[in-house]
């Protein structure tokens, strides 16, 4: 790791267990803060805009607090025909939402907005993935609810479990960003950060 790497704390802003795991992929040492912004959309506010703001309100919200650390802000939409669809809540909701997408495409947005208040690094990128789902029998999609328990997840879709047998294709410049976090992004925000990966 570079000197200037071991001066700086590095913070993520979320409270996803998916996002940490994500994170930690990368072996450097980081800590967690939720951070305590309004996530509710503009009126108007396209999805693109929406997931971008956020992502970057959550850094901005952490590193207010810390301000010598790196801190890491993400945010993640499903946009279904023009609308945003947020995490189902319930399994019900779950089932709902997977019978709108069945036979259809679904794209998913996911931001990182990355900060360091005192050194003036700002780095955001934004990650387009694109879902086909294929045909979906109510069955399929009630055993993959019962199995995979989406409803935490934005389009009741969880790529790094059982997901991926519900789909014709993915397509995306970066596999992590459907998770949550992508990380060919993050770590070009860390290097000018001046952390050394792997």
């Amino acid at each position: 790791m570079q000197a200037q790497s071991l001066k700086r704390t590095l913070i993520l802003a979320s409270s996803s267990p998916y996002r940490r795991a994500l994170l930690a992929r990368l072996g450097l040492p980081f800590e967690v803060c939720s951070p305590a912004i309004d996530e509710r959309p503009r009126p108007a506010e396209p999805p693109g805009e929406l997931v971008a703001r956020l992502a970057r309100d959550k850094a901005e919200s952490v590193s207010r607090r810390f301000p010598h650390a790196v801190v890491i802000g993400s945010d993640q939409v499903a946009v279904h025909r023009g609308r945003i669809i947020g995490k189902p809540g319930t399994a019900d909701r779950a089932c709902r939402q997977l019978q709108r997408f069945s036979g259809d495409s679904v794209e998913f947005l996911t931001a990182i907005a990355v900060q360091c208040s005192d050194s003036g690094l700002c780095y955001t990128a934004t990650i387009s993935t694109e879902v086909e789902f294929r045909p979906l029998s109510d069955a399929e999609i009630q055993r993959y609810v019962d199995f995979d328990q989406p409803t935490d997840c934005a389009g009741a879709f969880k790529s790094e479990s059982a997901g991926p047998t519900l789909l014709r294709a993915m397509h995306s410049s970066d596999p992590t960003a459907i998770i949550g976090l992508p990380l060919i992004a993050v770590s070009a925000a860390l290097r000018q950060a001046g952390f050394t990966l792997p």
